[in-house]
């Protein structure tokens, strides 16, 4: 998916606090969502969690869009990303799925995307509409039979390290991920290990990501090392004596081996962490990168490929989707990039 802000902000991200190590000790700090409204052909909106003013980056986990659930259908055209990793994760709805690396997938509920845009990368992102009887209605269906499919999920990116930013795109899909059983929980690794059980992705950064369900008193397993949040998808946590219901993004800080929480019955629940980032990020629209002058650049080459022919196109930075032709319908066209702000923003600090 793509941040389809009109006018994005151009966000500097900190690197952790050397002195401390970790960053912040255990705590919980609610970081409220904010509503995004994504117009173009979508229409949609999505709450967002990451980055904020004061938490730009848990770990190297660099932003994190929830969206519905819903009745959209999802139409993203081709764009471009530089710097980072994307992670989709689907709750309801299928996804298509193609790229300039010449992916075209379909990816499910359970299923995991991972996306690496290094140097530059381009995709697009399409509901897959259910099949109808004749009569615009899913014959199939089993959520009321509407034309439109119930669309819901994560959209999560991951900024690469330094040494590992400008290495070729690559896309990978998990369609068998483990899950882990403990007292009162289950759990599904998207990434890095959790609980015992280790994700096949391919991460660039230690790092973890996990979708929980669970009920009543539960206690999970974490790394120390880690700084961790939790966003609530359904019911409610309660995390040191305090209520955490879906919406905000609850930060956990660093430092904490356990995580022991009273939770509402069929719970469920995002859990992302990794070490601290040490690096200074700058993100804006769907570039990652570290210096203004770097994202000036992907721009610009992104709208230089816009009138190229399809062959140079293949041959230039941020590749071809296929499929997205002026003979592809709806699907004919890319996104073009926003205007850069007229001024440097300062580095941002947490809070």
């Amino acid at each position: 998916m793509t941040n389809l802000e009109l006018l994005p902000q151009e966000e500097t991200c900190p690197p952790a606090s050397p002195d401390s190590g970790t960053g912040t000790g255990p705590c919980l700090q609610l970081w409220p969502a904010r509503e995004v409204p994504l117009g173009g052909v979508r229409a949609m909106s999505v709450l967002r969690t990451l980055p904020q003013r004061g938490l730009p980056t848990v770990g190297a986990w660099c932003f994190l869009d929830s969206f519905g659930p819903d009745r959209t259908a999802m139409s993203v055209l081709p764009h471009p990303h530089t710097g980072l990793q994307t992670v989709t994760w689907p709750l309801a709805g299928n996804i298509r799925h193609r790229d300039s690396v010449g992916s075209d997938v379909v990816v499910r509920p359970g299923e995991l995307n991972i996306m690496t845009a290094g140097y530059g990368v381009s995709h697009s992102e399409f509901a897959v509409m259910p099949a109808t009887d004749g009569g615009g209605t899913d014959s199939n269906a089993d959520d009321g039979g509407t034309h439109l499919p119930l669309q819901r999920g994560l959209q999560l990116w991951v900024a690469l390290p330094d040494d590992e930013r400008n290495r070729p795109p690559a896309f990978e899909q998990h369609r068998d991920l483990p899950t882990v059983n403990g007292p009162g929980f289950t759990a599904t690794v998207m990434v890095g290990t959790f609980a015992g059980a280790s994700s096949p992705a391919t991460m660039y950064t230690p790092i973890v990501g996990a979708d929980v369900r669970c009920e009543g008193a539960a206690a999970f397993p974490l790394d120390p090392a880690f700084e961790h949040a939790v966003l609530v998808l359904d019911g409610g946590l309660t995390v040191d004596g305090q209520e955490v219901g879906p919406g905000p993004l609850g930060y956990l800080g660093a430092g904490r081996e356990v995580l022991a929480v009273e939770a509402l019955p069929e719970t469920r629940f995002v859990l992302i962490g990794g070490e601290p980032l040490q690096e200074e990020l700058l993100m804006w629209w769907n570039f990652v990168g570290r210096t203004h002058e770097e994202v000036a650049q992907a721009r610009a080459d992104w709208e230089a490929q816009a009138e190229l022919p399809d062959a140079a196109a293949e041959a230039a930075r941020f590749g071809r989707v296929r499929g997205h032709g002026p003979d592809a319908g709806r699907e004919a066209g890319r996104i073009p990039a926003p205007p850069l702000p007229g001024v440097k923003l300062r580095p941002r600090t947490r809070s």
